[in-house]
């Protein structure tokens, strides 16, 4: 069956099933779906793994962040509209200390962050970092055509030593969610993206502890820790990023509810 033949009452069939089964934006998502499927079983197996909950970022292998169209692969953590907010405003600081920023992104999942940081800061020294071996190599994929570098390993420690002292921005999308928190996630985070990308012990902030204190160590004078937060949580992680050295404040989006704590280290 050629997919391009499917009649609008197929199609229409194709919406109920998925926006029964949850799927908000259940037209989109249907043709989205119908663009990948290259022939009538690869949809039906591609609608039946969304219908089980299976993201739909991971069924496409890709995500539109930024106005950019970033590889996601099955079990790396997807990047979130939110989080466009923080890329605003990483590009602005990094604009800002061109030509040839250093931009570091750590918890990089798919590197989506840096990846459209990279794009747009044409001549940035590029350079990305997580934990998880799946998102480093997804993050590897976006991040070095464009001439940057994807470390593996635990925050800092497999950044080279050159870099510290050096870095212009900082931008960490450390996992925030409490551990008693993470049960009541959607079923699409909580069973298909990693833990390690979700869970930010007891309070929230455990990773984003571990990011401020050693941050001051990395960044250049003058430049700036960014980091993805909540409303509620906002006030204790500018007190740790204080207790870090960094002057500090707090960035908010009404329209999106994101929360970005910003600090910026002695000129």
């Amino acid at each position: 069956m050629s997919l391009t033949a499917l009649s609008p009452a197929v199609f229409t069939a194709l919406v109920a099933r998925l926006r029964t089964a949850g799927c908000v934006f259940a037209e989109d998502e249907a043709r989205l779906l119908l663009s990948t499927g290259r022939t009538g079983p690869d949809l039906a197996a591609l609608v039946a793994r969304r219908v089980a909950g299976l993201p739909l970022e991971h069924l496409l292998g890709w995500a539109e962040f930024c106005g950019h169209r970033v590889a996601v692969d099955p079990g790396v953590f997807v990047p979130r509209p939110r989080t466009e907010f923080l890329v605003r405003h990483a590009l602005a600081l990094a604009a800002a200390r061109q030509p040839g920023a250093v931009v570091l992104d750590l918890c990089c999942g798919s590197g989506a962050v840096a990846a459209v940081l990279g794009a747009r800061l044409p001549g940035a020294e590029l350079h990305a970092a997580d934990v998880e071996p799946a998102a480093v190599r997804c993050a590897r994929r976006n991040v070095e055509p464009l001439g940057g570098r994807v470390h593996e390993g635990d925050l800092y420690a497999p950044l080279p030593t050159a870099l510290r002292g050096r870095v212009d921005v900082l931008v960490a999308n450390a996992p925030y969610v409490p551990t008693d928190d993470i049960p009541l996630l959607p079923a699409e985070a909580r069973d298909h993206e990693p833990r390690v990308a979700l869970d930010g012990g007891a309070d929230g902030l455990a990773v984003q502890r571990r990011v401020t204190a050693g941050a001051a160590r990395w960044l250049a004078p003058g430049g700036s820790l960014l980091i993805e937060t909540s409303e509620r949580q906002a006030g204790r992680t500018v007190a740790a990023m204080a207790r870090g050295g960094l002057a500090a404040r707090v960035e908010e989006d009404e329209e999106t509810g994101a929360t970005v704590a910003v600090g910026t280290s002695p000129r």
